[in-house]
């Protein structure tokens, strides 16, 4: 059984959510702040928190970094502000999926079940660690290397990565990329895969040759060993 965090100062959004999500088999736990949540992270295991952005005594923003230096856990946050600003820099700081407020907690639980399955996928097809000249991918780990040094990088940047190098010298429209990276129900636009490969590609120095664009397409990763 999964297990849920919600963190919201308001509690009827708790309820809400609470109700929806163990109708659907979850078991749920709530924090209504972000220094609250922090601890329950550190003492306990979680598959996936909700979170709100607008919270007393730690922002939601706030309490994601904090989690993040602790665990890696999927972070789906909801907000009543819809700027792309705050949702980019959501994604910046690692997390999964951005919900405006009022939501449909129908959504919601779509939205939950897609984050779940994405960091669930088996990747046991694929070698347990790739290697692309001074490139290397620890999948098991979920870590990177560039000429031995680990890189910075966050969850969506190594999600994308991967399936970048899973489809290695095929051409992926970024249609293709927010659907299988990012969900199909997915708010975003193309801004949101260009500005996530720029990340990427900083991200991996001189490797980032392998990235390579497709103009007016998208992108792919292209090696050969030739």
């Amino acid at each position: 059984m999964y297990r849920i965090l919600v963190v919201d100062d308001e509690v009827n959004i708790r309820r809400v959510v609470r109700e929806y999500a163990e109708f659907e088999g979850y078991e749920v736990a709530e924090a209504e702040n972000g220094m609250e949540a922090v601890e329950m992270v550190k003492s306990g295991d979680f598959d996936l928190i909700v979170m709100d952005i607008m919270m007393p005594k730690l922002d939601g923003f706030s309490t994601c970094k904090e989690i993040k230096k602790y665990k890696s856990v999927p972070v789906i946050m909801l907000s009543a502000r819809g700027e792309e600003y705050d949702k980019l820099f959501g994604f910046e700081l690692g997390i999964d999926d951005y919900v405006v407020k009022p939501f449909s907690p129908k959504e919601l639980m779509a939205r939950i079940k897609a984050v779940l399955k994405r960091n669930s996928v088996s990747e046991s097809s694929v070698p347990e660690k790739l290697a692309y000249e001074g490139l290397e991918i620890d999948i098991a780990g979920r870590e990177v290397y560039v000429d031995g040094e680990k890189a910075s990088m966050t969850p969506k940047e190594y999600d994308l990565l991967f399936y970048l190098v899973k489809n290695k010298n095929l051409a992926l429209t970024r249609d293709k990329l927010l659907e299988e990276v990012w969900g199909y129900d997915f708010f975003g636009d193309d801004r949101t895969v260009d500005t996530h490969i720029k990340m990427l590609r900083n991200s991996l120095g001189q490797y980032r040759k392998f990235i390579v664009t497709l103009r007016g397409m998208g992108y792919k990763f292209e090696y050969s060993q030739n």
